[in-house]
């Protein structure tokens, strides 16, 4: 091989390696900001795991939503608004401001 074609060899590895993306680490979903926690859903997450029917006899200081399993539901965010998500078998997956 002729010098220049080590030279391309190389060229194309380090043009290779700068392609490379860094990976991104997860982000930590155990700690909620505060000022993401509009509506108090930090207060609520013991909900989670119970039946989305239990949210019918509850008062709430701020507008809730309950959202059954593959509802369809606006897209309007309300950061003051709180959600109750519900899975396939109609128990409170997520609780979240929006």
């Amino acid at each position: 091989m002729k010098p220049y074609g080590y030279l391309l060899l190389i060229a194309g590895f380090f043009t290779l390696t700068a392609c490379q993306s860094a990976s991104k680490p997860a982000p930590d979903t155990t700690t909620q900001d505060s000022a993401a926690d509009t509506c108090g859903a930090s207060q609520y997450q013991n909900y989670v795991g119970k039946p989305l029917s239990s949210l019918g006899s509850q008062r709430f200081a701020t507008p809730v939503r309950a959202i059954p399993w593959n509802a369809a539901v606006t897209m309007d965010f309300n950061l003051h608004r709180l959600n109750f998500l519900a899975d396939k078998s109609g128990s409170i997956s997520k609780v979240y401001c929006g």
